[in-house]
């Protein structure tokens, strides 16, 4: 098994390679590791509260994840509170590990964290439900779920 200071190198080093403007980046699997193996790695959910009910979750010890929307539903305007709110979930020290639906938002997230002095913001690549397949239909091309990681349905 890969150790937590390994997991966190190798993101860092596609942080330094991708020239990302937060930590580094994470595979679902890493993410789930880290969560696993680092007393301060903690899952930060951006999606909406809607997403969160409608769609699934990550199954975690509720220390282990919290949840910030990016963006608010309906209308998908910015969340105004997203940084007070993080503020109240995590420490500046604190391994966040930022999920979405597919990858963007929780890069947003990531560089925002980043910006107002969170040393340790990771993306998770491709997000819990990953890209679109051919036909449309999500957690089958990439992601938390398809990874086969704990998560509950709706």
């Amino acid at each position: 098994m890969i150790s937590a200071e390994d997991i966190l190198s190798l993101a860092r080093a596609r942080a330094a390679s991708e020239q990302l403007p937060y930590a580094g980046a994470v595979t679902p699997q890493e993410a789930y590791a880290l969560l696993q193996s680092a007393p301060h790695a903690k899952l930060i959910d951006v999606r909406t509260n809607a997403e969160r009910d409608w769609v699934g979750k990550v199954s975690l010890p509720e220390e282990k994840q919290g949840a910030v929307q990016w963006n608010l539903y309906p209308g998908a305007s910015p969340n105004p509170d997203f940084s007070a709110q993080l503020s109240q979930q995590a420490g500046k020290d604190d391994i966040l590990l930022f999920l979405c639906r597919s990858g963007v938002r929780s890069r947003h997230a990531a560089k925002l964290a980043t910006e107002q002095g969170y040393r340790n913001a990771f993306d998770i690549l491709e997000g819990f439900e990953g890209d679109k397949d051919a036909d449309g239909h999500r957690k089958t091309v990439g992601g938390w779920c398809k990874a086969g990681l704990p998560w509950t349905g709706a």
